[in-house]
């Protein structure tokens, strides 16, 4: 698997300029030799995230937020899937955020993904997340002029929008990590080829053909607009507390490994433990166990 020396090649804390065609969709040498030894070690990573968020839920301090970031058909709900099913989900919760409802748009625009914030002890998932506030918006800026109805000298100047925006986001995560909450945002960088071929397996392939969708490709249009929003949001918002992990996407096996790596050693870094037991504790339950132990 990969070593915590690897791992820091994915890493963006904002201490260097982050330029997204300087980073690879794909690793020179694979992380897993066969379908076999790829899964046996992303059950070995899960068992350990799984042992590591039930203390975690025990401890009862901390709370970890995952954000995953990414072009259409880049394999969030896969990795997803794949890296947290393992996981007890009793204290895991997964929000996909789409369109915003009309209820949505009547607040500002980090108020639907606060009221889905973890509580200590649990871990949440965002598919998508507030950063489509400066991604598609910041592609298509008239969904933010004539669809979220800010007040017209709100939208004077978007420059100055974008600017504040990116502070409201840094100062939500700065609040989150100082009450216990891990920020760990991923990107899965896709590249512009992988999403054709995936494109055309949803289109040749039946079973996958309600996958397909035709603003997909309508946004693929936007592409070298997306990589520039993509770029900017990043150095504008990893922090040494809330990094970015930009994960090559276009082998999703691979990129699965890295994801589950970066998620356990982010739980592995948290100082916890299960609730000690006093001596009152212990008696009371040396009672109860005595009580079970006479009914047999």
């Amino acid at each position: 698997m990969a070593s915590k020396h690897h791992l820091k090649e994915f890493t963006v804390t904002g201490k260097e300029p982050f330029r997204i065609s300087e980073r690879k969709t794909t690793l020179k040498n694979s992380l897993y030799s066969g379908k076999s030894d790829y899964r046996k070690k992303l059950a070995a990573t899960t068992k350990e995230i799984d042992d590591l968020q039930n203390m975690m839920y025990a401890h009862d301090r901390h709370a970890m937020l995952i954000i995953f970031q990414a072009m259409d058909a880049a394999g969030k709900d896969g990795t997803i899937r794949a890296v947290l099913s393992g996981v007890n989900p009793h204290g895991v919760t997964v929000h996909s955020f789409k369109r915003p409802t009309s209820l949505e748009l009547d607040h500002d625009f980090l108020w639907r993904t606060n009221l889905a914030m973890p509580e200590r002890g649990r871990l949440s998932i965002f598919n998508r997340s507030y950063y489509e506030e400066v991604l598609v918006t910041r592609v298509h800026p008239e969904i933010v002029t004539d669809v979220q109805r800010l007040p017209e000298e709100s939208t004077e100047d978007m420059d100055a929008l974008w600017k504040s925006r990116y502070e409201s986001i840094r100062t939500l995560e700065k609040f989150m990590h100082a009450n216990g909450t891990q920020v760990v945002k991923f990107f899965l960088n896709l590249s512009k080829e992988e999403q054709r071929q995936r494109f055309l397996d949803r289109l040749n392939t039946p079973s996958k053909n309600w996958k397909f969708a035709e603003a997909d490709v309508k946004e693929r249009g936007f592409w070298g607009d997306y990589m520039e929003a993509y770029e900017k949001a990043i150095n504008e918002t990893a922090t040494k507390d809330a990094p970015w992990y930009v994960i090559p996407a276009d082998d999703k096996k691979d990129m699965r490994l890295i994801v589950s790596e970066i998620i356990l050693e982010r739980l592995r870094g948290l100082k916890m433990a299960y609730p000690a037991r006093d001596k009152d504790r212990r008696e009371v339950l040396d009672r109860y166990r005595k009580l079970l132990e006479e009914e047999a």
